[in-house]
């Protein structure tokens, strides 16, 4: 049971430290695709529905009477069995590795402006494909807006390296590129299925969103609503790699900022019913930090709350 709680406890502070598009991004993906796992896709009509409204439908001109699809098949993964488990986990890693120190740094409106731009962006060269094709396509997935988001820090940061498991350190803009020649590769090849335009679309939406930003052309402001109040904490550009660049802080994100030589007193419990009463109010103590996290980000927290989370997870 502790070892249950501890999990729970861990993932409670990893999604309360993330900032609040990449959440709300988050959210909305892992949720839709549990629910179309689990309930939507065996109610028949449901299933008809997102598979006929939802997801992207290239025909021309039908297209033109369903243009919600253009923003509605980026939040849809609707692959069953490993093919859609592995589909959504790469996505939702590579939002998380790219995102979140983008918006930390440029702010939500920017993260959620580009991602929705990116999707459009891959929706709209989808349906310009579908013109000189003789095929029709269904997409659905987040890897156009995914693209998009990856594009845009690669062109923004030229020189921004991530670490890969076996390889190293590899330049984020030579990433991109092997991997739109991989999907270039496999449509040429008939190797697997993939909606190559969407990814081409996605990324080259990211690519000019970059050079807006450059250029300070203000595209994303119409994006602020949604998280008001927001404040960016900038950082440099040129600091040492931000802790989403390592494989394992990826997925500790809060453990980055603590400071590694300190040390938390542990105090013994005694054996009574005031042991009930400490819990009680240690939880109390961690749903406080939590909502703080939330509202003002993991960098607004003093020390000794820091050292708090520290002593919770480790409990």
């Amino acid at each position: 049971m502790a070892g249950q709680i501890d999990i729970v406890t861990r993932f409670k502070i990893w999604y309360a430290a993330q900032p609040r598009a990449l959440r709300l991004l988050l959210t909305i993906n892992v949720v839709a695709y549990l629910l179309w796992q689990v309930v939507l896709a065996h109610i028949g009509v449901v299933n008809e529905f997102v598979s006929g409204y939802l997801a992207l439908r290239s025909a021309w001109p039908d297209v033109l009477r369903t243009l919600w699809q253009l923003l509605t098949y980026n939040f849809l993964h609707l692959d069953f069995g490993l093919d859609g488990l592995i589909h959504i986990a790469f996505n939702m890693l590579w939002l998380v590795w790219i995102g979140r120190e983008y918006e930390n740094t440029h702010g939500p409106e920017k993260l959620m402006a580009v991602y929705l731009l990116a999707g459009v962006g891959g929706g709209v060269l989808t349906v310009l494909y579908d013109l000189v094709s003789p095929a029709t396509f269904v997409v659905y997935g987040a890897s156009a807006s995914v693209l998009g988001v990856v594009a845009a820090v690669a062109f923004l940061y030229p020189h921004r390296s991530i670490a890969l498991l076996f390889i190293g350190n590899v330049r984020l803009l030579y990433l991109l590129y092997f991997v739109l020649a991989l999907d270039v590769f496999i449509a040429l090849f008939g190797a697997g299925r993939t909606a190559v335009a969407a990814h081409f679309g996605g990324a080259m939406t990211g690519a000019l969103f970059a050079l807006a930003q450059k250029n300070g052309v203000d595209i994303w402001s119409w994006a602020a609503f949604m998280f008001p109040g927001s404040r960016v904490r900038r950082r440099p550009a040129s600091r040492r790699p931000a802790p989403g660049d390592s494989s394992l802080g990826r997925l500790e994100y809060w453990l980055a900022s603590r400071n590694k030589k300190e040390t938390a007193r542990i105090t013994r419990l005694e054996p009574s019913h005031r042991e009930d009463t400490r819990e009680r109010g240690t939880e109390s103590e961690l749903d406080r930090i939590l909502d703080k996290i939330s509202e003002e980000g993991f960098e607004a927290l003093t020390p000794d709350e820091r050292r708090f989370l520290e002593k919770a997870s480790q409990d």
